[in-house]
Formats: structure tokens, C-alpha cells, sequence
């Protein structure tokens, strides 16, 4: 593109900037490939008219999904292009007018300038998911480890707060599997987070997690260090091949729980595989009938073996490259006491606003960690 006049009135470092903006915008639309996406989004949208589409329901569902998420990332990107056009026009049209309107339209031009900013900036996160699988959705699983009750407790913080983002977000979130610990919290969770790239964008958030606080199960009021895992693993899709044979499965079932252990329901409905030869153990208890209970398990332990798989290719990768990173390390700690701070120990990123993040507010770490991830590989 031609570079643009800027008026004279702005000045040099507002001019820098939106010509920083211009350059990451082209970044962003020459990573998309956005003349290859729209041809892509034609060819889809006559697919998807075709008449008799529905007489396969799973290819139809995957069409007509695959071609909402390339609609809106054009329509975005379209967007964008056409609010960083108007925002130098704005620009030009304050500085030929003069007093209080020259000045209202200039605050209004940079307050634009600044949302620009934030949304090329997290539309440019987006272009670095294109992982094999980060378009799926994401199945994540929380599990308290050390630290007891305390841990427990953290565990369903985590959840909470993984829910809570999804919820902000508008993304439909299915819990499959709570185990409910005795006194409080969770033993472990498994949800499922359905929205465009969700696998690509929690992904980071896979590792050890700590947290440190006055802890309220202490009679003595002690300050104690906890800590929980996060896993997390793409949603397995019909072309993935993961063969799974019924010898190699233990089949429990039992009677699903509440909290303290309280049963939920009067059969045993609820349904827990054992894969004997990874030893890998999944369960689903939200479900009414045991067939159903079992269906949705089986899905679940698909996608944790093609993880198993891709971890185990991964691993070997990094023995080539004599790589040192793990991402099963410590990866955020969250200290409530004696001072307030959630810092990621991958990306500095930090806040003092541990409520916030603990309430689901975790965009600005997710966007540092995926920044991070490409560095990562790239280095």
C-alpha cells in the first residue's frame, strides 16, 4: 500500500504510531493471506447453499462452521482496514477545523487510535494460532496437586476462572467430569470450551500453577503454598485416526457425586475408562443414560491419546533440537499474600488486579503466552 499523508497538526509520535498501525495491519493481512481467504469464503458460502447439505449432518455442521470462522476473520480484517482509513480521515478533518471542534474531534481521534490499537493488536495474536490443531475446540482438565485442601480449593478457583472467561467471551462451555474433594474443591474437572481456536488459545495455559495465601482452612491462619495442573488437549475430529481398541479399556461404572459426595442420581449412570495400556483415565458423569456417559468418555480419551501421540513426537523434536523446555514446568504463580500479584514466569506478564484475573480476566496473559509460544518455536 502507498504510505499516507498525516495531517500536519498531528504530531510525530501520534504519526509513528499510526503508521506502526498500518504496518502491523499489513502484517496481519499478509499472514491471513486475505485474498486467498476470501476466495475461500466464496467457495464455502456456495457449499453451504447447496440443497441437499444436510443430508450428511457431520460434514454439514463442519462446512457451515468452518465458514462462519472464515467469514468473521475477513469481515474483521475488513474491518479494521476500513477503521484505520477513517481514522486518518478523521485526523485530516481536525486539523481544518479550528478551536473546540478541532479539539473534540481530536480527542475523539485519538480515543479511536487506542481501540484501534488494542484490536489490531489482539487480531495479530489470532494470525499466530495456524498450529495443526489450535482451530479445534479445547478440552481442559484442572487437577489439584500439592497442597491439600488448600489445593483443592485452588483447583475450582481455576476452573472458575477458565468458565468465567469462556462465559465473558459468549463461548459454550460443557462440564464433563467434577471429582468433588472431601472438605472443599475439587479433586479434578474436565470441561469442554467450544469457540474458534480455543485448543490454540488455552493451550498456553497448560502447566503448574501456584498459589500462595493466608490460607482459610488454617485454624492458625498460616500462609500456604498450593499448587494445580492444567492440561489441555484439542477436541478429536473423525480424520484424526485415533484407534482405540475395546481389550485395551476397563469399564467402571458407578453412581455419579455432588459435593461431600452426595449422589446425584439413583443408577449407575456415570461411566470411567481405564486405557491399560497408556494407564490414562477419563470419566463423565453429566450425562443421564450410561451409553451416553460412555459415548461422550470415549471422546474424551481420544483426544488425551492423540495429545499422548503429538506430546511424544514433540519430546522427540526437542531432543533433536536439545531443547530445555517443558510444558509441564511452574508457569504461573498467583500470590494473594502478603502482597497482591498474578505473574507469569514464561512472559513477566503481571497484574496487580488478582481478582479480576481470578474472575476470568486472563485475556493479556493468554495473548503474552501465544506471543511467547511463537518466539519459542521460532528461536
Amino acid at each position: 500500500m502507498s504510505p499516507r499523508h498525516y495531517p500536519g497538526d498531528v504530531d510525530d509520535s501520534t504519526a509513528t504510531e499510526l503508521k506502526d498501525l498500518a504496518a502491523s495491519l499489513d502484517s496481519v493481512e499478509a499472514a491471513m493471506d486475505l485474498d486467498g481467504l476470501r476466495r475461500q469464503v466464496a467457495e464455502l458460502e456456495t457449499q453451504v447453499a447447496a440443497p441437499d447439505l444436510w443430508d450428511d449432518v457431520e460434514t454439514a455442521q463442519k462446512l457451515t462452521s468452518d465458514f462462519t470462522h472464515k467469514q468473521s476473520d475477513l469481515r474483521k480484517a475488513e474491518s479494521l482496514r476500513s477503521r484505520l482509513d477513517d481514522l486518518s480521515t478523521l485526523y485530516e478533518m481536525a486539523d481544518e477545523e479550528s478551536g473546540s471542534d478541532s479539539a473534540e474531534l481530536t480527542a475523539e481521534a485519538d480515543s479511536e487510535r487506542s481501540s484501534l490499537h488494542a484490536d489490531i493488536s489482539a487480531f495479530e495474536v489470532r494470525t499466530l494460532l495456524n498450529g495443526e490443531y489450535d482451530e479445534r475446540d479445547a478440552l481442559v482438565t484442572v487437577r489439584a496437586e500439592a497442597g491439600g485442601v488448600d489445593a483443592a480449593d485452588f483447583a475450582e478457583m481455576l476452573m472458575r476462572m477458565y468458565l468465567r472467561w469462556a462465559e465473558r467471551h459468549g463461548y459454550p462451555t460443557e462440564v464433563y467430569d467434577t471429582s468433588y474433594a472431601e472438605e472443599a474443591g475439587i479433586k479434578s474437572a474436565t470441561f469442554k470450551v467450544s469457540a474458534p481456536y480455543a485448543y490454540g488459545t488455552l493451550s498456553v495455559e497448560q502447566g503448574t500453577h501456584r498459589l500462595v495465601r493466608i490460607s482459610p482452612f488454617d485454624n492458625q491462619g498460616r500462609r500456604q503454598t498450593s499448587f494445580a495442573g492444567v492440561e489441555v488437549v484439542p477436541v478429536v475430529e473423525s480424520t484424526d485416526h485415533v484407534e482405540i481398541d475395546e481389550k485395551d479399556l476397563r469399564v467402571d461404572v458407578y453412581r455419579s457425586s455432588g459435593p461431600g459426595g452426595q449422589g446425584v442420581n439413583t443408577t449407575d449412570s456415570a461411566v470411567r475408562l481405564t486405557h491399560l495400556p497408556t494407564g490414562i483415565v477419563v470419566s463423565c458423569q453429566n450425562e443421564r443414560s450410561q451409553l451416553q456417559n460412555k459415548a461422550t468418555a470415549m471422546t474424551v480419551l481420544a483426544a488425551k491419546l492423540l495429545e499422548r501421540r503429538r506430546a511424544e513426537e514433540r519430546a522427540l523434536i526437542d531432543s533433536l533440537k536439545d531443547s530445555g523446555s517443558s510444558w509441564g514446568n511452574q508457569m504461573r504463580s498467583y500470590v494473594l499474600h502478603p502482597y497482591q500479584m498474578v505473574k507469569d514466569l514464561r512472559t513477566d506478564q503481571e497484574t496487580s488486579q488478582t481478582g479480576q484475573v481470578l474472575d476470568g480476566f486472563i485475556d493479556d496473559f493468554l495473548d503474552a503466552g501465544i506471543r511467547w509460544r511463537k518466539q519459542t518455536e521460532a528461536a
